[in-house]
């Protein structure tokens, strides 16, 4: 693995479901695709994710200042709800289409200010952009569809995750959610 800063790595921090919300999730992605026609491939249940923030290729010295940023959190375990579909506006053919949220991801909002808070403690403020949108990748579209309800989905977010991306999701560090006193 490239730690050196050269672009070659991908690390970002996420919430990850746990494996029967992401199972779920990607039957309702699968309903939603026939329903708008859609030709993409779905992401994989054990890819999806809700980025927190992205890291890029950092040399190893940074990764470490991002690590010792997430074991000093201390939130204790929230919920997370998604309740409409939506696509997001990006390169021609290549749309994100997302489960986005309102007050159902309030605490997930609350936890990565406290998390961008950490990373900048520790020589990271650059990083802990405060721009935010809370969302759940379910595939890349060719084409926008407008944005509409679906049955709530969420779960409880128990744990952060270091994801490293390049072939696949490797998990390379993981933190769980405790209180202060935990």
């Amino acid at each position: 693995m490239d730690h050196n800063g050269n672009g070659t790595c991908r690390l970002f921090l996420a919430a990850v479901p746990d494996a029967d919300t992401a199972a779920r999730i990607y039957r309702l992605a699968e309903v939603l695709k026939r329903a708008h026609k859609f030709g993409a491939k779905i992401t994989e249940p054990e890819r999806l994710h809700i980025s927190l923030f992205f890291l890029g290729g950092l040399p190893e010295r940074s990764v470490e200042m991002a690590c010792k940023a997430a074991a000093e959190v201390r939130v204790p375990p929230f919920e997370v709800l998604f309740d409409r579909s939506a696509s997001f506006r990006s390169r021609p053919g290549n749309r994100p289409f997302v489960l986005i949220g309102d007050d159902g991801l309030d605490r997930l909002r609350s936890f990565r200010r406290v998390l961008g808070a950490a990373m900048a403690r520790n020589g990271l403020k650059h990083l802990a952009k405060k721009h935010f949108t809370p969302h759940v990748t379910l595939l890349y579209a060719e084409r926008d569809v407008e944005e509409h309800p679906i049955d709530p989905v969420g779960w409880t977010v128990n744990e952060f995750v270091l994801i490293h991306s390049m072939r696949g999701l490797v998990h390379l560090a993981r933190w769980p959610l405790r209180s202060c006193g935990g």
